[in-house]
């Protein structure tokens, strides 16, 4: 545990650092004694902020949600971040590339909530029942911390790393598509160069998405209606670069375009 001033010190590095675009060294090698609470406060310190200064929180995103991440992060859940309407991104609208440090894609199945879920208690039935659609989707990752040299607090406190997001135009309810065996492939410039499966997450993304629903509840955050929730990626991140042109396709859930310049 780290003092409440130097919480709010770090959060205004990474802050900065996001602005300037000029990363900054691990919170946890100057601070080895952070914990995980210390790190999602200092997310929230800078969620707080950016909502006063006109943000929306539009929804939240897992990460560490395959078996692989965790082991290499040596965790045995997973983590999250907040989606604000200013890191939404667009399929016609190429996005640029000097904006973010390390740019980053990663292949998920969305979901659109119809209703607010519940806290604590809530359950993969919960889930599905409050969930309105999934939507092919694309999230835009990147680090604030120098060459994404990243322990699990490092990337907590950063928003879990998350910078962007984009969703495709196709909306199938959960009643239309088994969510655990969505295979999904991921082309960069007309090569293929990631595959993966729904299952990847957890087993299950709705598995996610109700650990995000219980997690969220001990630091005063709830999903609700009309949110966009990202479980986690169903293959490896890809670096992003200019000129890079990304299309993720999914079985049965149609495609999402990713563009940058």
């Amino acid at each position: 545990m780290i003092p409440v001033a130097t919480r709010d010190a770090l959060a205004a590095d990474l802050a900065q650092a996001e602005r300037s675009r000029q990363p900054i060294t691990p919170l946890t090698t100057a601070h080895p004694e952070i914990d995980v609470v210390d790190a999602y406060e200092i997310q929230l310190i800078n969620i707080r902020q950016r909502v006063a200064e006109g943000a929306r929180v539009v929804g939240h995103k897992v990460g560490l949600s395959s078996l692989a991440m965790q082991q290499m992060m040596g965790v045995d859940e997973p983590d999250y971040g907040h989606l604000l309407d200013e890191m939404q991104v667009f399929e016609d609208t190429p996005v640029k590339a000097a904006n973010y440090l390390y740019p980053r894609v990663e292949v998920e199945v969305g979901f659109v909530l119809s209703d607010d879920l519940p806290g604590a208690q809530c359950t993969e039935d919960d889930v599905l029942k409050a969930t309105a659609a999934f939507a092919p989707a694309i999230e835009l990752i990147d680090s604030r911390i120098t060459d994404w040299k990243i322990a699990l607090c490092d990337t907590i406190a950063d928003n879990a790393s998350s910078a962007g997001f984009v969703l495709g135009e196709e909306r199938v309810a959960p009643t239309d598509i088994d969510i655990t065996s969505i295979d999904a492939v991921l082309i960069r410039n007309g090569e293929v160069v990631a595959k993966g499966r729904s299952d990847a997450v957890l087993g299950n993304p709705v598995t996610a998405v109700a650990w995000l629903a219980r997690k969220v509840e001990s630091f005063g955050v709830r999903l609700r209606k009309g949110d966009i929730i990202l479980p986690g990626s169903c293959t490896r991140a890809i670096d992003a670069r200019p000129g890079d042109n990304f299309v993720a396709e999914f079985a049965g859930l149609g495609s999402v375009r990713l563009s940058f310049e």
